[in-house]
């Protein structure tokens, strides 16, 4: 199981530096040889060695060096690529959950069972290509973190290998952020992808990573699975890592600074110019709400009169979990419930009614001049999941506002705790509306 989606044996993001030392040697048939000649041979196997370790660090130490001048270009005398080694001495593990094998005739690292993301050594990324080789062994997760920070910031890549044979699963790709410690998997319905991933068999992956942008194929060279037009993390260089549920990993070739013409700069947001979304808000400071409390028209004038503005990111999102998320101990899937009011004021021409499409996560209560007019939960732990799937979506309720004469305010209470907190908010039309931008 992917290390933080909800379920019974999910848990936070914990790397361990706990390298572990692990050989394996193939046995080979030769013929006898002199003692001499034996001492020659074992000679030479210590120089290759020495030779092979000391030119992934010499690599290594080159692309730092590159990323660190600012200079994306390759020069003569470096390599175009850096060959990762599929040897314990080269990664972070824990020994009793991964293996470094041959498989299929190949160098592989063999994960076992669920584990802490494995970290490469020595190496920092900030942009080009990676790719490498996974076989799944059974219907789980398996993920690649790259722009490693720490283990509380990093970006994400994960397969869902129960989508396998399914032609019609919308989420068998997923791409998330990792952010004080909770990963937003749960916010970006639409960095989601189908794709043709097999079990016990290999599956080729690329990702290609620029800026702000990324694009992911699996299986296919020829087109992208999944396009993410805005890497949503607050990191922008850091390390590898790797994790699975009984997969192989193999093939692992990271080109710095190889971003085949893709642009560093966010791409298209095809909710930018759409005037029916109510981006900017005043938002409150967040309050404790007990398990089994519910908000009321009763508890209004006992809001938090503290409001700061807050405003919408791409395709509507207000993302509390940007704005309030603060590093816990606890699991993203049973934080403090906490709840947070967001105001809005708008101008009616007339006494109109609209239909408004909200998208929430996790839980809601909408005030229309202090009268309640909805109320909904999108838990996804309890099985009360709104389409698509508990994700927050434009998709997950719509109702009509009662809109009086003149000036209205628009009160909407959203309590939280799991994963990512947000709602976005979508007017059916705007005419005869205006919202009150001070």
């Amino acid at each position: 199981m992917n290390a933080f989606e909800p379920c019974d044996s999910v848990r936070l993001l914990h790397i361990r530096h706990e390298p572990d030392k692990y050989s394996q040697m193939r046995s080979i048939t030769y013929k006898p040889i002199s003692s001499t000649m034996k001492k020659s041979a074992l000679y030479l196997v210590v120089c290759l060695a020495f030779l092979s370790a000391n030119g992934f660090s010499q690599t290594v130490k080159k692309q730092k060096v590159r990323q660190a001048s600012g200079n994306g270009t390759t020069g003569p005398n470096e390599p175009a690529e850096i060959r990762v080694p599929m040897t314990a001495d080269h990664w972070i593990f824990p020994s009793d959950k991964v293996s470094f094998v041959e498989y299929k005739g190949v160098p592989a690292m063999k994960i076992s069972d669920n584990t802490d993301p494995i970290v490469l050594k020595d190496l920092d990324f900030t942009d080009g290509t990676i790719e490498y080789d996974v076989e799944p062994k059974k219907p789980s997760f398996t993920s690649v973190y790259f722009r490693v920070k720490d283990i509380n910031e990093s970006e994400c890549f994960y397969l869902r290998v129960h989508a396998t044979g399914n032609s019609l699963a919308f989420d068998a790709l997923q791409y998330a952020p990792i952010v004080r410690g909770i990963i937003w998997w749960d916010l970006y319905p639409y960095y989601q992808g189908g794709a043709d991933v097999k079990l016990n068999e290999w599956n080729h992956i690329k990702l290609v990573i620029s800026g702000k942008q990324m694009l992911v194929y699996v299986n296919d060279r020829s087109r992208a699975a999944l396009e993410v037009p805005r890497l949503e993390g607050e990191t922008t260089t850091g390390k590898l890592a790797v994790d699975g549920d009984s997969v192989y990993i193999a093939n692992l070739v990271v080109k710095p600074n190889a971003v085949e013409d893709l642009s560093p700069r966010e791409g298209f947001d095809p909710e930018q110019a759409d005037p029916r979304y109510l981006r900017t808000w005043e938002v409150n400071t967040p309050a404790p709400l007990p398990a089994g409390q519910e908000l009321y028209t009763g508890g209004i004038s006992k809001i938090d009169s503290n409001w700061q503005s807050i405003t919408a990111e791409r395709r509507g999102l207000i993302n509390l979990s940007r704005r309030f998320s603060v590093l816990s101990d606890r699991k993203p899937w049973d934080l403090e419930r906490q709840v947070v009011w967001l105001r809005l004021k708008l101008h009616s021409e007339t006494a109109q009614k609209k239909l408004l499409r909200l998208g929430f996560a996790h839980e809601v209560w909408v005030f229309i001049n202090r009268r309640m007019v909805f109320v909904d939960k999108n838990l996804y732990a309890q099985n009360m999941r709104k389409t698509p799937d508990g994700r927050i979506s434009i998709e997950n309720s719509a109702f009509e506002l009662p809109f009086r004469e003149g000036d209205n305010e628009l009160l909407v209470g959203v309590a939280n705790n799991f994963y990512g907190w947000g709602i976005i908010a979508r007017l059916e039309d705007m005419e005869g509306i205006r919202v009150d931008s001070r």
